[in-house]
């Protein structure tokens, strides 16, 4: 079996998780690396492996996957050369910034005919996965959920939104597709904002209403120290509450007396703990079986619908419907 060639976009932090475990897999070969900062591609090259490239041409001559782990908002114009160039592609999160850009890049890959999956992580996270097994069996009736930062400062990008977009896009956005995930389609939204510590709106409020009749509250900051846990779902289901502590652990309360069960994942390796190894093994996968990826350009555009849904009811104090 000839091995899939993988080439990096960025080799910043990201860039550097999925390239370690790539490095790994029997399937896949580092194969190019392309960074606008020349020493930290050549040192990710010495730890992963990859040929050092002058452009990002240079990189698409000498690969077969693309991995885009550069900014936010270069992820238009990087994916979109990439699948022109016939290449498979894996985009974090988020797919793009903006709705008309977004449309863009779906229609792109819509038109393309390799694999094209986005980084959404925490859908294989095993808390969130276990989540999900339990409301199949039992289906949930509302949530409370938050999805924090403790600040933007380090690093400093995170709080440009020149580069990021927006804090809905660099951390929140994690957690809007998790609600899609776990509890199907958004028919509609109510948000509201304010602005305090940062040169953008940093704290939100929304209350989503879904398809099925599900309800939930959805609370996220951007300077909430880190105080654990930073991202926290609480479901309520019949007599039952099924509560998730980041990527650590799942506490299950069932019946009306003080018992409940844990599921601990503490001791699982981080790479698979928050569903980098994962989603990794499932792109390289869906590239040589021809499988659907897990989470397809569809989910990437529907999570940035909800994003700008939340800025636009923001904006107009008024309902946002799907």
């Amino acid at each position: 079996m000839n091995k899939v060639r993988i080439g990096i976009v960025g080799t910043g932090y990201i860039g550097n998780v999925h390239g370690n475990i790539y490095s790994r897999d029997e399937r896949a070969e580092i194969s190019a690396l392309y960074d606008i900062i020349p020493g930290r591609m050549e040192a990710a090259s010495r730890r992963i492996g990859g040929r050092v490239c002058s452009s990002r041409e240079e990189l698409l001559d000498n690969c077969d996957a693309v991995l885009v782990c550069a900014p936010n908002k270069s992820h238009l114009e990087i994916a979109s050369a990439a699948v022109a160039a016939g290449k498979h592609v894996f985009c974090e999160k988020p797919f793009t910034t903006g709705v008309e850009d977004a449309r863009k890049l779906l229609e792109i890959v819509n038109g393309g005919n390799g694999v094209f999956q986005v980084g959404h992580n925490r859908r294989m996270a095993p808390v969130y996965v276990k989540l999900r097994e339990l409301l199949a069996d039992d289906p949930a009736h509302s949530a409370h959920i938050k999805m924090n930062r403790g600040e933007l400062k380090n690093p400093p990008w995170t709080g440009d939104v020149s580069v990021t977009g927006g804090f809905l896009y660099e951390t929140t956005i994690h957690l809007f597709d998790m609600v899609r995930f776990q509890f199907g389609e958004v028919t509609e939204l109510k948000a509201y904002g304010s602005q305090h510590e940062y040169p953008e709106i940093d704290e939100f409020s929304v209350i989503f209403k879904f398809e099925n009749g599900f309800h939930c509250t959805f609370a996220s900051s951007s300077d909430a120290s880190w105080h654990f846990p930073f991202e926290r779902i609480e479901v309520f289901c019949h007599h039952r509450t099924i509560v998730t502590e980041e990527m650590e652990r799942l506490l299950d309360s069932r019946g009306m007396n003080a018992d409940f069960k844990t599921h601990s994942f503490h001791m699982v390796e981080k790479e698979d703990k928050w569903g980098y190894a994962q989603e990794d093994r499932a792109f390289i996968t869906a590239i040589l079986d021809g499988s659907s990826p897990p989470v397809t350009a569809e989910d990437g555009f529907k999570a940035v619908q909800i994003v700008e849904a939340v800025y636009e009811s923001i904006r107009s104090g008024e309902v946002v419907r799907f």
